[in-house]
């Protein structure tokens, strides 16, 4: 039951805030605002495999012992950042070449 609460806040984490104009988005005019929205959808569906990996192995080793409450949500934090710091670079890239 755990494992299924944890796919299903993955799950929303990586396609609920895509469908609004994201704050990366605003920083383009807003003709070019819906492209990039479509962009960033792409770009989270491309990455909810992984994230939703990352997310089942960090509750594994927390089941397991293996890691703190405390240390599961550093590492998470971490993982979201650096993520989103990728996808960020990714958007602009093929923002750039619309």
């Amino acid at each position: 039951m755990k494992r299924l609460a944890v796919i299903v806040m993955l799950v929303g984490l990586t396609s609920g805030p895509a469908g609004a104009v994201d704050p990366p988005c605003d920083a383009y005019p807003p003709p070019k605002q819906p492209r990039c929205v479509e962009i960033w959808k792409d770009l989270y569906q491309e990455d909810g495999p992984v994230i939703a990996q990352f997310g089942m192995s960090q509750l594994k080793r927390r089941e397991q012992g293996q890691i703190t409450a405390e240390q599961h949500l550093a590492e998470n934090m971490n993982f979201i950042k650096q993520s989103t710091q990728k996808r960020l670079a990714r958007l602009y890239e093929r923002m750039a070449k619309e």
